[in-house]
């Protein structure tokens, strides 16, 4: 045998390089002890025993939060889904605003919905026709975005969304409705201030934008359409 000492990168070596070492040699398994976090030595086993036990709570814990979104997700779609289809069976603006404000506060449970058409000259019932100019001097920041935004507004901002149902907003999203061109605003209302935040995640209230645009720039033709004043 030789005088040499064995390092420790060598025995380190030697173990990667078989893995199965102690398969035959358990009983060096009880002599090895490690270091534990309060001091106390414990054997390899117990050791690799307690890291298992610690990692499989972690995994049990990381898939208990993926079956909650999960959950979540589903039950998103299934709202989402009723909302879509009840905006694709609408003949006319007033039957989509009426879809999406039943719908909202439905499934969704909206306190307040406000739908804003853009120059439309139509009878919009639920809806509300607003001149685009007076919107883009009012709240450009708003109509100017073609994606959907959440969080608090100033005080004039909500009350040109949501009317006298802004005094009671204290959170909202807004979601561009555009196609081409700017068709109308989206506003959906809470009266919790951290019910819509800006950090929320808008993929779905944007799509919901997306297939609203989609529904109503055939309702919004030439004839129901006044143009701007510089036309």
């Amino acid at each position: 045998m030789s005088s040499e000492a064995l390092t420790a990168e060598q025995v380190v070596a030697y173990l990667k390089a078989n893995p199965d070492f102690f398969v035959g040699h358990e009983r060096l398994l009880a002599d090895i002890t490690v270091p534990h976090e309060t001091g106390k030595a414990v054997s390899l086993v117990e050791r690799q025993v307690g890291v298992l036990r610690e990692r499989n709570v972690e995994l049990r814990e990381r898939l208990s939060r993926l079956l909650d979104v999960a959950r979540d997700n589903d039950m998103l779609f299934d709202k989402m889904r009723g909302l879509i289809l009840a905006l694709l069976e609408t003949q006319s603006v007033p039957a989509v605003a009426a879809a999406l404000e039943t719908e909202l506060r439905a499934r969704f449970g909206s306190e307040a919905v406000s739908l804003l058409l853009f120059d439309v000259a139509v009878p919009t019932g639920a809806a509300q026709s607003v001149a685009l100019q007076d919107a883009q001097e009012k709240i450009p920041s708003l109509v100017k975005g073609q994606r959907a935004i959440a969080g608090q507004l100033r005080h004039d901002e909500l009350l040109f969304l949501f009317g006298h149902e802004g005094e009671s907003v204290k959170s909202c999203a807004v979601v561009p409705v555009y196609l081409g061109r700017p068709l109308g605003l989206l506003a959906i209302g809470s009266t919790d201030q951290a019910h819509f935040k800006s950090s929320m995640d808008t993929l779905f209230i944007s799509f919901v934008g997306e297939v609203l645009a989609r529904v109503l720039q055939p309702m919004l033709g030439g004839s129901s359409v006044r143009q701007s004043a510089s036309a």
